[in-house]
């Protein structure tokens, strides 16, 4: 019986929303950062709102990742 691969497609597929989740990881605080800031603003609730949208898509892109990842080394079931 041959063994299974690791399915490289899938793989780089991963690795392509893992680096889309560390980019949001980094940019999310700074925008909630100076949203908080800037309190007195009037842009300051929507500034606020796409901070925590961007913190959850890191969120979700990490975990998608992580599956996609974790698919591509052990096939899916």
């Amino acid at each position: 019986m041959e063994p299974k691969r690791t399915d490289k497609e899938v793989l780089g597929k991963g690795v392509q929303r893992m680096a889309i989740a560390l980019i949001f990881m980094f940019i999310s605080p700074v925008i909630i950062h100076s949203a908080f800031k800037n309190q007195d603003h009037p842009y300051y609730i929507p500034i606020l709102i796409l901070g925590l949208l961007g913190a959850a898509f890191a969120i979700f892109m990490a975990f998608k990742g992580i599956k996609t990842i974790m698919d591509a080394f052990f096939g899916k079931k």
